[in-house]
């Protein structure tokens, strides 16, 4: 007699088989996800950690005393500034470069009113002016110009 498989018995082995298929199919998606996780996971840490490097400050001595705009009475301005990067490039541009980045904050300054001046968001307007002039001066001199932020750490208005 010759063995022939029954119509069940050839069903169960062909229902087996798709879903030995699907159960490996499934493993190797979950292990690709698993190892595409763990890469993305690495290369988050790295861009951390080159974000975290420390602040480096550079401070624009002596202090800034300039005359303002204002037309009915002399007034002035004395801005203790430091510059912010995180980049030891940036920060030794900013020491080369001192004399032309003090000489575009004094003018930017210079055009300031003391009533302008007088409420936070201007205070704010000038920072964000000030870093544009700084980052344009390094620009321009073919330096790196990664200077993230301008600092007044006094701000006097007489």
């Amino acid at each position: 007699m010759s063995a022939q498989p029954t119509p069940a018995k050839s069903k169960t082995k062909l229902i087996l088989a798709i879903v030995a298929v699907l159960v490996l199919a499934a493993a190797a998606g979950g292990g690709w996800f698993w190892w595409s996780g763990q890469a993305q996971a690495g290369e988050g840490e790295d861009a951390a950690a080159a974000a975290k490097s420390p602040a480096l400050y550079y401070a624009m001595e002596p202090a800034f005393v300039v005359n303002l705009v204002d037309a009915d009475v002399v007034r002035y301005l004395q801005a203790d500034v430091q510059l912010m990067t995180r980049d030891p490039e940036t920060a030794t541009a900013l020491e080369a470069h001192a004399p032309a980045v003090r000489n575009k904050l004094l003018l930017l300054f210079g055009q300031q009113s003391a009533t302008g001046l007088a409420q936070r968001a201007a205070k704010e307007q000038l920072q964000k002016q000030a870093l544009a002039e700084v980052q344009n001066v390094l620009k321009a001199e073919g330096a790196p110009a990664k200077v993230e932020a301008v600092y007044f750490t006094s701000l006097v208005t007489q």
